[in-house]
């Protein structure tokens, strides 16, 4: 399975995405990738997402940026995106990605409800994620409207550090509800963070 994350230039959001499910998913054979929708081919990370990454741990020196090309989006299996903007460019780029592009946040609700509802099948855990994706048609009537996770491009640190955190909650809600003994009683998953920033996998 190969998993992508989109965003507007791929130096903010996108690689932060990136790099956490790469080392929450290490030991898996899940690729994870990804691009801008204007990115900025072989830039670096914004400095202020590096330095969030650097704090738990990741090493962001060799990430490159790269822009989204039809053939990117059609190689995916799932695209998560960050801004309702953003998918539409991703479907006007590759419109049969439409099945497999959505909000992270809308994701991780439908991961949460599948899970809930018993809805998650398979063994692995690109089989379970797959589940969710073939049912996203039906369920997605039944949850409430997906919240952009803002831009911190050009603004203060402490904007990367909330687009950090949202990222980081709605990656765990999507795992958490992988679980193959998910319990329907436990509390809704918040990010683990010190006062660091720092992110418990």
């Amino acid at each position: 399975m190969h998993i992508m994350f989109v965003c507007t230039g791929n130096i903010c959001r996108s690689p932060m995405g990136e790099l956490l499910l790469t080392k929450y998913l290490a030991g898996t054979t899940i690729r994870v990738s990804s691009a801008g929708t204007h990115g900025l081919p072989m830039h670096q990370m914004d400095p202020s997402s590096a330095t969030l990454m650097q704090s738990v741990g990741i090493e962001p020196s060799g990430f490159r940026s790269r822009r989204l090309t039809q053939d990117m989006a059609r190689s995916a299996d799932l695209i998560l995106c960050f801004e309702k903007d953003q998918r539409k460019d991703i479907v006007t780029l590759a419109p049969t990605a439409v099945r497999y592009t959505f909000l992270l946040g809308d994701f991780a609700n439908m991961c949460e409800y599948c899970a809930r509802n018993g809805l998650v099948k398979g063994l692995t855990i690109q089989e379970r994620l797959q589940s969710v994706i073939d049912a996203s048609s039906i369920i997605r009537p039944m949850l409430p409207e997906p919240a952009d996770i803002e831009d911190p491009h050009g603004k203060e640190y402490g904007k990367f550090r909330i687009a950090a955190e949202q990222t980081n909650k709605a990656l765990r809600t999507i795992l958490t509800s992988m679980r193959k003994h998910y319990r329907v009683e436990e509390a809704p998953v918040r990010p683990q963070i010190t006062s660091q920033y720092a992110y418990t996998v």
